[in-house]
């Protein structure tokens, strides 16, 4: 399937590694023009493999999403470097884990910034060139947990939900400009994030990491984590104009294991 990417300009944040990484491999070998940020020194190193892999032409820009000019620092060069953003992926790593009365009122105001002000300020940024051009896509990644919480992460189980009810206001306030808002919701696909939780419960569990992700996978219906790859494809799909009548939607990758009906 064509999924329409040639030529198109995609901004994705957190994207040195892990599932954003993954999204900027995929829309790459779709044939778009790719712009990614991170803080860490990884991130020309992931260009230049990005690069080698697909041939695209990949933007590396240093930035902090807790920093508002970063964020403007950021939109301004891919702007500057590309000319258009068509596609926004609002990417961030998630939370330090934690039960409530582990954390403190000053954990809870990072976490707001790292992971609702950082979508929020990304839209700002990036909203108005779209209406300008009357079109866009913008898809946020937030977790299967905005179904059913997960144990020991409270940040992340609040700040998802916020990040949830911002992207379905967009939704309704963006579709009738032509700009589609939507989110993808994993479940746990191996990451060095992930691999992080599992040593956290390792530690709280007097367990070993591999018997934590052992436990995880047994909870899911199809008794794996997702993959970095599965994510990748999941998620270029959604944003790409081949879902074009697919608005406001909550995807579920999650491998069966919200149980929710609905």
């Amino acid at each position: 399937m064509d999924l329409g990417l040639t030529d198109k300009v995609v901004l994705i944040t957190a994207a040195s590694k892990g599932l954003g990484k993954a999204a900027a491999m995929e829309f790459a070998r779709q044939g778009a023009r790719v712009a990614i940020c991170a803080r860490s020194e990884q991130l020309e190193t992931t260009a230049e493999e990005i690069r080698n892999q697909t041939g695209a032409r990949v933007l590396a820009v240093r930035a902090d999403l807790t920093k508002p000019a970063d964020i403007e620092s950021l939109v301004g060069a891919t702007l500057n470097g590309f000319g258009q953003i068509d596609i926004l992926i609002v990417n961030a790593g998630g939370p330090p884990p934690g039960n409530f009365l582990d954390l403190k009122p000053e954990d809870w105001e990072a976490a707001v910034n790292l992971t609702l002000m950082s979508a929020v300020r990304l839209c700002y940024a990036v909203v108005p060139h779209m209406l300008e051009r009357g079109s866009g896509s913008i898809v946020a990644t937030q977790s299967y947990s905005v179904k059913q919480p997960i144990d020991n992460l409270i940040l992340s189980n609040s700040l998802r939900m916020a990040v949830i009810g911002l992207m379905k206001s967009l939704a309704n306030e963006l579709g009738p400009k032509g700009i589609r808002v939507n989110t993808i919701n994993p479940v746990w696909t191996w990451t060095e994030r992930i691999q992080q939780l599992m040593a956290d419960r390792a530690v709280r569990n007097q367990t070993t990491i591999e018997e934590e992700a052992t436990k995880v996978a047994t909870e899911i219906p199809l008794g794996r984590m997702g993959t970095v790859e599965e994510y990748g494809r999941a998620i270029v799909w959604l944003a790409s104009p081949a879902a074009s009548f697919i608005h406001g939607h909550a995807l579920m990758f999650d491998g069966g294991a919200t149980k929710a009906a609905l």
